[in-house]
């Protein structure tokens, strides 16, 4: 569900125009199609798959934010910055994949880079740079990228919160408001949360009050997956993080994205907002069956939410994402499913767990609603209290069936046409 990263840089990833500049989220389609743990945008959906190992993808992740490039040339116009390194100034109309490499390696402590990859800000989908970077004490991947967020917006809010550890198990993160009112986050974790591999990842967050967004990635290895570690730890320490995340060069760099793109330029007709992740919360709380006792809760700013039940045989993770616009993906996610008579899909499934816990399992009963919205609900439960752990129980206290009555509960209509609560 959030993002690991909840959630697909992790397999959580950004493509540049985030929900309010064109649709983004974390997770890829195989999370989609498992449990929804995507935040609902089709856009990500679809550029998902085509996400490979390496130093390779573009994406945020749902928790760290993590951003890495794809192996490919950058697609469209390659414009350079009309200043150099360190003289730019609100006059500069782009900058090349090139500024952003010279403008992060000036940024860096001494070392040897190599396997540069760039896009600037006439690039589609927008700037990024990637290297990977050796100090002497070993091989690591750093990513940084730069977009725009509107103000306010439930992104903005997402970045300044540190995700839920529920699902999300990380060493340390920490947010602060700094003196001109940007929020800065800094955040210790892993690549993979249920371990299966040592590959820490560690990131961090700058948001502005004009809705600049700089995300900073690093890991201890020469790729965020697929690689061996390369070292103890990635080579950035939280400082140096923070230094070059602050760099005022990024905020001009978020500046000379061309206006259509950012948020300001988006037309006034806007789909339906992300349901409160209270509103979620409270919903599937009045839904699930009188017998459970609910030991635990908890969720996100929007479209997700958790709960923790025992029905006096063990712990279970109930999971549930509410979201809008996906009905152009229907028949990705409900092609063997079944249409009910007023239009609705339902697809249910039972699969492993998502993150690799010893045993644990996953049953989801998946929702669309008829309609423009997209409006899709879809319920997961587990034979666990959290899945990065083994399995606890055989099965989860949930069956299918009541796992199906929620997600199709008309309760959920009060949040079809946007947040709430």
């Amino acid at each position: 569900m959030p993002q690991e990263h909840g959630r697909d840089a992790f397999e959580d990833r950004l493509c540049a125009a985030l929900r309010e500049t064109g649709d983004g989220f974390e997770t890829d389609r195989g999370a989609l199609v498992t449990a929804g743990r995507v935040r609902g945008r089709r856009a990500l959906l679809r550029r998902r798959t085509a996400v490979v190992g390496g130093v390779a993808g573009v994406a945020l992740a749902g928790v760290g934010g993590a951003l890495v490039l794809p192996p490919d040339e950058p697609a469209g116009p390659t414009r350079s910055s009309v200043a150099a390194s360190g003289t730019a100034t609100a006059a500069t109309t782009a900058y090349s994949g090139e500024d952003l490499l010279r403008e992060l390696k000036a940024q860096l402590p001494k070392g040897v880079t190599s396997r540069e990859k760039a896009r600037g800000t006439h690039d589609w989908p927008g700037p990024t740079a990637a290297l990977v970077f050796d100090d002497g004490a070993g091989a690591a991947a750093i990513s940084l990228g730069v977009e725009r967020l509107r103000p306010g917006s439930d992104r903005v809010r997402d970045v300044g919160k540190c995700p839920d550890e529920n699902p999300t198990k990380y060493d340390d993160c920490v947010t602060d408001r700094l003196a001109d009112g940007s929020l800065l986050r800094l955040y210790r974790g892993y690549e993979y949360p249920d371990r299966r591999a040592d590959t820490k990842l560690w990131t961090a967050d700058l948001v502005t009050a004009q809705g600049h967004h700089v995300i900073l990635s690093e890991w201890n290895s020469p790729a965020q997956k697929g690689a061996p570690v390369s070292r103890d730890e990635p080579p950035l320490t939280t400082a140096q993080l923070r230094q070059i995340v602050t760099a005022g060069v990024w905020r001009q760099v978020a500046d000379a994205i061309p206006e259509a793109r950012k948020p300001s330029a988006m037309p006034s007709a806007e789909p339906p907002r992300a349901a409160s992740g209270k509103a979620v919360a409270d919903t599937l709380a009045r839904l699930l069956p009188e017998k459970l006792n609910v030991v635990a809760r908890g969720g996100q700013e929007s479209e997700y939410a958790y709960a923790v039940v025992d029905d006096g045989r063990g712990e279970s993770l109930v999971q549930i994402n509410v979201q809008h616009g996906m009905g152009d993906v229907a028949g990705e996610l409900y092609g063997d499913g079944e249409t009910l008579p007023d239009g609705t899909r339902v697809a249910t499934r039972q699969s492993p767990g998502e993150k690799g816990g010893a045993g644990v399992v996953m049953w989801t009963a998946d929702t669309l609603r008829a309609g423009p919205e997209g409006f899709r609900v879809v319920v997961s439960a587990f034979n666990t209290g959290d899945q990065n752990e083994a399995a606890t129980r055989k099965t989860p206290a949930l069956t299918m069936d009541q796992l199906r009555e929620i997600a199709l509960s008309e309760e959920w209509d009060a949040l079809r046409q946007g947040e709430a609560g």
